[in-house]
């Protein structure tokens, strides 16, 4: 999708405080955390049959695959710079629709759970708390992770949007067909800072999600950019005051203007990078603890 490239590009020249990186593909032994090996082999060898193509939305291709493990690569990478220093993104990843043994609704791998995995194969105890503030539910990621008292799972989304199966989360918001934004961020504040509370999070894993703006063609919400913009600030804000490591993805954005999903995505970026910078300027900080700007890990090829 072109709004890889062009969010990337509005990032290096707009001034941002960031530092984009490269990385490799994840290996195999990482992704078999989370998904059947029949799955990964079915998406290697073209073998998808026309049903499971339909679902995932996305027709195969020889580096399908390669470029889902790449994204999936950046998602584990930003968890680990985020718990060695505070705050890093993803230039992609929130695929939150898929599931151990199938893709769905764009989504060809779980990112997110390939890399709550990884982490805790290294450290059991890790405990990460994901906010999904995409339109649509998380329901790939609420499956895989039912049960696990290590990880939290909230979303926000619209109740009668895609899925229409729901799978039961942590907390699940479900929102009215074209909330307002002042309707949103109200839900948003009266339930994600005390889900932050019950849970004693190591890291939060944030989809963020550019499709809750009003010119959206799929979401069914009605920010406006600037009710985005204090969505963004707020959920940062609440992360950052409670000294929650914080790992940002793009999760999905489909909207009616060409170049506006790679702004709106870019925007989200720029505010995590601004407050992180706002953080370590603080005086209480340790200097050792001062990093500068955020890592923000790229899916090389996207």
């Amino acid at each position: 999708m072109e709004k890889f490239p062009q969010a990337r590009d509005l990032l290096a020249s707009g001034g941002a405080p960031v530092v984009i990186t490269p990385v490799a593909p994840a290996p195999m032994r990482q992704l078999l955390r989370v998904h059947t090996s029949g799955y990964l082999r079915k998406l290697a060898d073209d073998t998808l049959t026309d049903k499971e193509v339909c679902k995932l939305g996305l027709p195969w291709h020889p580096r399908l695959l390669h470029r889902s493990s790449l994204e999936t690569a950046a998602t584990v990478a930003a968890c680990r710079h985020a718990l060695a220093h505070g705050m890093a993104a993803n230039l992609a990843g929130g695929t939150h629709h898929a599931f151990p043994d199938r893709g769905l609704g764009y989504c060809v791998l779980n990112d997110v759970a390939v890399a709550v995995r990884e982490l805790q194969a290294k450290d059991p105890s890790l405990r990460a708390f994901i906010a999904d503030t995409d339109a649509h539910q998380g329901n790939g990621t609420n499956a895989i992770f039912r049960g696990d008292q290590r990880v939290f799972t909230y979303s926000i989304h619209g109740e009668r949007n895609y899925p229409s199966a729901k799978e039961a989360g942590n907390r699940d918001v479900g929102l009215p067909r074209q909330v307002s934004g002042d309707n949103y961020l109200a839900a948003l504040s009266e339930t994600l800072p005390s889900s932050l509370d019950s849970f004693p999070a190591d890291l939060v894993i944030w989809i963020s999600g550019a499709d809750v703006h009003e010119q959206d063609r799929f979401g069914q919400m009605k920010l406006t950019t600037g009710q985005m913009n204090e969505r963004d600030r707020l959920v940062i804000a609440w992360c950052v005051g409670r000294r929650l490591p914080l790992v940002v993805l793009y999760g999905g954005g489909y909207h009616r203007e060409p170049g506006m999903t790679a702004h709106l995505h870019a925007n989200t970026i720029s505010t995590a990078a601004m407050a992180f910078r706002a953080m370590q300027s603080r005086p209480d900080l340790p200097e050792n603890d001062r990093h500068g700007v955020p890592c923000l890990p790229l899916p090389s090829g996207s």
